[in-house]
């Protein structure tokens, strides 16, 4: 019911500061000694709380007649009232910024001027009576703070139709990938479970007729039936393993996404990794570049691949701004130092003298062939 009378998306931010300043606004009405009887200062309340009701729901045309009222309104209060009362134009600013067209935002903004200078000349017979020391800051920062709304409130906007863009994208590849893996599971098992089942068949019709050509038949099945195994477990084997090199070129393509150049660099031959440890890797990169996209507010980025020593080292570098202890309590840091650990490795985090980050990930390297398997 609360929620027809006030916007749900602002109940969290907005009502309790709304409620406290509606309160202060009738009490500094009420309270001040004026020459306005209480009932034409009641109904000049309830005037202001039915524009600020079109200002809080209404977004268009309507928005800026209510900001138009609200304005006479305030001027009115501050001639009868008290001059500082013009501070609450502030409730129109910030509606005004919210404005669907910014022409009525421009609009509105001349209503604000207009509400000064002519509250000016009623109290002190001159336009521009308004420069003075308190009123010129209040009326810049009355019509400065629209563009500012509008500015914040455009990038919000932004900001949730790419999380929705993201959203669908992930979906996406979620389905693709779900329509990969029953292709293949459609070729590498169809044609062989095909095969088992004929051959079973034919067996059962032989096994009282010839026993030794329906033995044969089952003997099929059986060599047909270890070969599709071996098929499921080279499928998942696939589906498990993450090439660190294709998340180096991810990486790229993320990271230009955001305005930060790469930088690649690699130190040593490449060694053989196992396909478990590549894995690890290549997800612990993929978390980092993560951390420098959400919290480094880098332009650059390099990585470093190494290997001396029978020690393989990936080293990714920001120039950002460094702040490594939000990074040592993050789930990012805590999932990377998770996975190398078991690779029997260790990570190092460290700031840079100019600015910037730098997470180095060392692990062994064993006499293994990339081959190997998880």
């Amino acid at each position: 019911m609360f929620r027809k009378i006030y916007p749900e998306d602002q109940i969290n931010t907005y009502l309790i500061i709304d409620v406290i300043v509606i309160v202060s606004l009738f009490y500094n009405v009420l309270s001040v000694d004026s020459p306005v009887p209480i009932g034409v200062s009641l109904s000049l309340l309830a005037a202001f709380l039915f524009t600020y009701y079109m200002m809080l729901w209404y977004k268009d045309i309507r928005l800026l007649f209510a900001a138009l009222t609200a304005c006479s309104i305030f001027s009115l209060f501050a001639i009868f009232y008290k001059p500082w009362l013009l501070l609450y134009g502030f409730i129109v600013s910030d509606f005004l910024g919210r404005a669907h067209a910014k022409r009525l935002m421009w609009i509105g903004i001349v209503g604000l001027f207009a509400m000064h200078i002519s509250t000016a000349y009623a109290l002190y017979g001159h336009w521009f009576t308004f420069y003075s020391p308190v009123q010129l800051p209040i009326l810049i920062l009355q019509l400065v703070l629209p563009f500012m709304i509008r500015i914040r409130e455009k990038s919000k906007l932004l900001k949730e139709e790419l999380d929705t863009a993201n959203q669908k994208l992930e979906r996406y590849i979620q389905e693709e990938e779900r329509h990969r893996i029953a292709r293949d599971l459609h070729d590498t098992l169809g044609q062989s479970l095909t095969m088992i089942t004929m051959k079973s068949q034919l067996a059962t019709r032989l096994v009282e007729k010839d026993a030794d050509q329906a033995k044969k038949e089952m003997t099929e099945v059986m060599n047909t039936s270890r070969h599709v195994l071996k098929q499921v477990r080279e499928l998942v084997t696939t589906m498990k393993f993450v090439s660190l090199e294709e998340e180096v070129s991810h990486a790229k393509e993320i990271l230009s996404l955001q305005n930060i150049t790469l930088e690649v660099i690699q130190e040593g031959a490449t060694p053989q990794l196992l396909k478990v440890a590549e894995s690890m890797l290549a997800l612990s990169l993929r978390e980092a570049v993560t951390n420098i996209i959400k919290h480094s507010k880098a332009t650059h980025c390099t990585i470093v691949k190494e290997y001396a020593n029978n020690e393989y080292k990936l080293q990714v570098i920001d120039n950002g701004i460094g702040k490594i202890d939000q990074m040592q309590t993050g789930n990012g840091i805590t999932s990377i130092r998770e996975r190398i650990h078991l690779l029997q490795g260790n990570v190092c985090l460290t700031s840079l003298p100019n600015g910037g980050m730098s997470i180095t990930m060392t692990i062994p390297i064993h006499n293994a062939k990339r081959g190997a398997t998880l």
